[in-house]
C-alpha cells in the first residue's frame, strides 16, 4: 500500500471509507502525508456510524449510541489497498476499510464481515463461490423540475423513449462510457460489456466472474460509487435507485454464481443442460430463504415500485431453465459454466449484504440436501406461486421474524438493519413522492 502512494506522488489526500448497512460510504479525508499511519494503525470511528439511516442520522434507541457510550471501532484497510478516485478533480486515493473491535475481532455489524463469514463457511467445506454481477442504472438530467434523460453530448438531443440494445443510445454517451472504462481500468474493476436497457436513459454494465466473493462485492460497491461520481463530473446524474420512472422498468442487480470444489471443478456441472443434484440443492436453499431475505434485495421504499408483476422484475418465488420471469434462472450454455442467476435484487442494494444472503442461502440448501419444487415453464407472473413480500413493511417484518436468516447472518446485522428500516419507514411517510425520488436519486 505504501508503494502505491510513492508511485503516485501527485496524490495529496486520501479517503478512507467503509460501507454502512445501506451501502453508503462512511469515513474520513486524510492528508496523504499521514497515510502510512492509517495503513499501520487504522483509524477509528463509532460502531454506530455503520448503522445510520439513509439520511445519515443516528438510529433512535440504538444500543450502539447512548446505551454503550457510542464506543469506537477500529477501522483497518481491506486487502484491496489504495486506488484512484477518477471522478474527483484533484488527484485523490481511496482506501477501503472495515471495522474491528478493540481486541481485533471482526465487528459483526459490518456488512463486509457478514459476507466474509459466509465465505469462510464455504472454505471450511473446500468450496469456492465464483460470482459475477450485472448492474443496471439510469443516466438522468435532474437539473429541472422533472427528471429526463440527459442531452447527448454528441448531438444535443434527448432520447424520447427506451432503446433496448441500441448502439445509437450507447454512442450518444460515448465520452462518458469511455471515461468510465478508463476509470474501471485504473481502479481494477473488471467491467465487461455495456448495453442500453429498456428504461429511459438506462444502461447495464456486466462485471466479470471472480473467484473471490469479497472482491466481487467490493467491485460492485466501488462501481456504484464510481458511476455516480463520474456522471456528476460529466454534468448529469447516475442513479441505481430501483424505480426512478413510473412508466419504465426499474434497475436490477442480477448475480450469477457457481461453486468450485477443491479440484477447481464446478459442482453444478453434470455434463448436460440440467445440472447436478448440488445445483438443485443450492436452488432450493435460495428459494427457501427468499421470502425472509427480500429486505436485502429490496431495502428501500422505492424498491417495491420495481417489484410488480409483468415489469421485468421477479415477484414469484420460483426457478426455471432459461426463464427470465422466474426469480432464479439457470442459463443455458456450456455445462462447464453451469450457474445460478439470482434475479430479485434491485440496483439499490448493499452488495455485501445481498451476496451474503444469496450465498448463505445456497449453502443452507447444500448442507440440508433439500430438493426444490419443479422448475417453471412459461410466464411465472401468471402462475399461482408463493410470492415475495409486496411491501417494504411486510419485508421488514419477514426479515425480523425469520428463523432461517440466523443460519447465515449475524444477529447484530439483523437487529441493526430492522431498527434502521423501521426508522426510515416512519420518516419516509412524511415525504412527498418528489422528495422520495430526490432522497434516493444520489444515495442508493
Amino acid at each position: 500500500m505504501k508503494d502505491w502512494l510513492r508511485k503516485h506522488p501527485d496524490v495529496r489526500t486520501i479517503r478512507v471509507a467503509a460501507a454502512d448497512l445501506n451501502g453508503q460510504a462512511r469515513g474520513k479525508r486524510v492528508p496523504a502525508r499521514f497515510a502510512d499511519k492509517v495503513v499501520k494503525d487504522g483509524t477509528r470511528f463509532p460502531f454506530s456510524v455503520l448503522n445510520l439511516d439513509i439520511w445519515g442520522e443516528d438510529i433512535d434507541d440504538s444500543p450502539l449510541v447512548f446505551e454503550q457510550g457510542d464506543q469506537d471501532g477500529v477501522l483497518k484497510p481491506t486487502e484491496r489497498g489504495f486506488m484512484p478516485m477518477p471522478w474527483l478533480e484533484a488527484p485523490t486515493a481511496l482506501l477501503p476499510i472495515w471495522m474491528f473491535r478493540e481486541n481485533g475481532q471482526p465487528y459483526e455489524g459490518d456488512p463486509r464481515h457478514a459476507l466474509r463469514a459466509v465465505v469462510d463457511r464455504y472454505k471450511a467445506r473446500g468450496l469456492t463461490p465464483v460470482c459475477a454481477m450485472e448492474l443496471e442504472f439510469f443516466l438522468i438530467d435532474d437539473s429541472g423540475k422533472t427528471m429526463q434523460v440527459p442531452a447527448s453530448p454528441r448531438s444535443g438531443k434527448r432520447r424520447k423513449a427506451a432503446e433496448t440494445l441500441s448502439i445509437r443510445a450507447l454512442d450518444a454517451f460515448d465520452t462518458f462510457f469511455t471515461d468510465l472504462y478508463d476509470a474501471c481500468e485504473a481502479m481494477d474493476i473488471p467491467a465487461d460489456t455495456t448495453t442500453s436497457e429498456t428504461g429511459l436513459g438506462q444502461f447495464e454494465v456486466n462485471l466479470m466472474h471472480c473467484d473471490d466473493a469479497l472482491r466481487a462485492a467490493d467491485d460492485a460497491w466501488l462501481f456504484k460509487m464510481l458511476v455516480k461520481g463520474l456522471a456528476r463530473r460529466h454534468g448529469f446524474a447516475a442513479s441505481f435507485m430501483a424505480k426512478p420512472y413510473a412508466d419504465y422498468s426499474g434497475s436490477g442487480l442480477h448475480t450469477h454464481f457457481s461453486i468450485l470444489d477443491e479440484k477447481g471443478e464446478n459442482i453444478f456441472d453434470s455434463g448436460g443442460p440440467k445440472g447436478t443434484a448440488q445445483l438443485r440443492h443450492a436452488i432450493a436453499g435460495c428459494l427457501s430463504a427468499m421470502h425472509d431475505s427480500t429486505l436485502l434485495f429490496a431495502p428501500h421504499f422505492n424498491s417495491y415500485e420495481r417489484l410488480v408483476p409483468d415489469k421485468h422484475a421477479p415477484t414469484a418465488i420460483s426457478w426455471g431453465y432459461e426463464n427470465r420471469t422466474s426469480a432464479i434462472r439457470i442459463p443455458a450454455g456450456n455445462p462447464a459454466a453451469r450457474r445460478i442467476e439470482h434475479r430479485v435484487a434491485g440496483g439499490d442494494v448493499n452488495p455485501y449484504l445481498m451476496l451474503a444472503a444469496i450465498l448463505g442461502a445456497a449453502l443452507t440448501g447444500l448442507e440440508d440436501a433439500v430438493e426444490p419444487p419443479p422448475p417453471v415453464t412459461g410466464n411465472a407472473y401468471a402462475m399461482d406461486l408463493p410470492q415475495i413480500p409486496a411491501t417494504w413493511e411486510a419485508a421488514i417484518d419477514a426479515f425480523e421474524n425469520s428463523d432461517i436468516l440466523y443460519r447465515f447472518l449475524p444477529k447484530e446485522i439483523i437487529r441493526n438493519l430492522v431498527q434502521t428500516k423501521r426508522q426510515e419507514v416512519h420518516y419516509i411517510a412524511e415525504l412527498t413522492p418528489e422528495e422520495r425520488v430526490e432522497l434516493y436519486l444520489d444515495t442508493v
